[in-house]
């Protein structure tokens, strides 16, 4: 009788919607992959919107969903997006998010929308969210393209909710001015406003900082750069791969 010969079937795991792969899409831009620090796109957005926490948070969040599903829609496209048209076609996809944006911003906070009206129109030509669409989304499918757009868009809010962290603390004294959160933390206080830690106080812990004053510089534009350049300083210190890169 003829030996059977059994052969090992090799049974193919299904891909996890969510591996290792998946979680450097989002973990990479906010670190070794900074779209900001190791990039260097988005800067402009990041010396302009700065001068407060609450506008760049707004921002910040305005970035990550134009950026995600930016690159949702375009990923779902990429096979049916003619090569001679497909910038102008990520701009349509684009721009018609940033509207979204906008319209959402005038209904629910318009004085924020005021702020930063100008700016959010300005993420049409932000180099982040097109360069993302251009070097992932047209290549990747749609759900890797969407943690693509999140990581990215994170990373870049990152960075901008920190420099105007520094930039608001030092400068005004402040922290979340014109939200509902807001904070004065150093300062003198006068009968409009108080601060928690008053300097003009002649006893307790205010007369310690009776020395202090907000550093006006802070509030320019140069402020914002000097703050990347020690970001991207120390960023690079901590890991020297990072050195030969941008």
């Amino acid at each position: 009788m003829a030996e059977a010969t059994v052969q090992d079937v090799v049974v193919k795991e299904p891909s996890l919607p969510f591996g290792k792969k998946e979680k450097k899409l989002l973990t990479d831009p906010l670190m070794d992959n900074n779209p900001i620090t190791i990039q260097v796109l988005g800067i402009c957005s990041a010396l302009a919107v700065t001068t407060q926490v609450f506008p760049s948070l707004v921002i910040s969040v305005a970035v990550v969903f134009v950026c995600a599903f930016s690159s949702l829609f375009t990923s779902l496209l990429r096979n049916n997006i003619p090569k001679q048209v497909r910038m102008i076609v990520q701009l349509v996809i684009i721009a018609t998010l940033v509207t979204v944006v906008e319209l959402v911003l005038k209904a629910f906070s318009f004085e924020v929308y005021k702020q930063l009206s100008v700016f959010i129109g300005l993420i049409i030509t932000n180099c982040i969210v097109m360069g993302r669409l251009e070097a992932f989304a047209l290549a990747n499918k749609p759900w890797r393209s969407f943690l693509d757009g999140i990581g990215n868009g994170l990373g870049y809010g990152l960075i901008l909710i920190a420099v105007a962290f520094f930039r608001e603390l030092f400068g005004k004294g402040t922290l979340f001015t014109g939200s509902p959160a807001e904070l004065n933390i150093i300062g003198a206080s006068n009968e409009a406003t108080s601060f928690m830690i008053n300097t003009a106080a002649e006893s307790g812990i205010g007369s310690w900082f009776s020395w202090y004053s907000n550093n006006n510089l802070m509030v320019l534009p140069a402020a914002a750069m000097f703050l990347i350049g020690i970001f991207i300083w120390i960023q690079r210190s901590r890991n020297p791969k990072l050195v030969d890169i941008s």
